[in-house]
């Protein structure tokens, strides 16, 4: 094989290959964190760690997500029946995205015993996009609702991030004021509205009327002098 033909051929595997990392870079990456919990009860500040994971799932223009946590948090002094206890979240966005979304769940679907960590349903939200990136998705304040009282826990060590998503935005833009269309300004013009394009309309109109002005002129003109000729 010559040299040439030799170095065209490593050039297509190093792109193969290239196109294969790229392939197989993942979409998403989701840990588990562990989160240090401060909690403001009625019955004065309560503490609790609980490992926290997220999942983001694509569902339709957004993404489902998913908190789900692996041991229970806070406690209450009674008894709470079935359904007296109402939990829900917020989660921290980061990356390409910022501020928070909301996540909530079912009401408890057992009696929680007095004095035992109240273990939280999965809680759930949609997520969508409104830039496109990588965006972060960190655990941030727990609300639990119970016998009309209020729970706030909030997170005091500074947990990582549990899930990580590569997004796309609904209207494709990259929120940078980049178009998704790699367009960078050259090439064909895109078509005007407005006055421009009234003007043009007006001067495309009066060429017309000239035209049919003159060729009835030439018409006239022609006919006269065949009436000449036959006098």
């Amino acid at each position: 094989m010559s040299y040439p033909k030799r170095s065209a051929a490593l050039a297509s595997v190093a792109a193969l290959a290239g196109s294969a990392v790229l392939m197989a870079a993942p979409a998403a990456r989701a840990e588990v964190v562990s989160v240090n919990y401060q909690c403001k009860t009625p019955i004065g500040d309560k503490s609790a760690v609980s490992p926290i994971d997220i999942a983001g799932v694509k569902s339709g223009g957004g993404y489902k997500i998913t908190m789900s946590w692996q041991k229970g948090v806070s406690s209450s002094p009674v008894d709470l029946g079935k359904g007296a206890m109402n939990p829900s979240a917020t989660i921290k966005l980061g990356g390409a995205d910022s501020g928070t979304m909301n996540v909530t769940g079912p009401a408890n679907q057992a009696t929680v015993p007095a004095n035992t960590p109240i273990k939280i349903n999965d809680l759930t939200g949609t997520y969508s996009p409104k830039k496109t990136g990588k965006v972060t998705f960190t655990p941030g304040v727990l609300t639990i609702k119970a016998l009309g009282t209020t729970t706030t826990c909030t997170p005091t060590n500074s947990p990582g991030a549990a899930l990580t998503l590569d997004v796309t935005a609904a209207s494709g833009s990259s929120g940078g004021g980049t178009r998704s269309d790699g367009d960078s300004g050259s090439g064909a013009a895109l078509p005007q509205t407005g006055p421009a394009d009234s003007a043009i309309a007006l001067g495309t109109l009066g060429g017309t009327v000239l035209l049919a002005g003159a060729a009835g002129t030439l018409w006239l003109t022609r006919r006269n002098q065949a009436a000449r000729a036959r006098r």
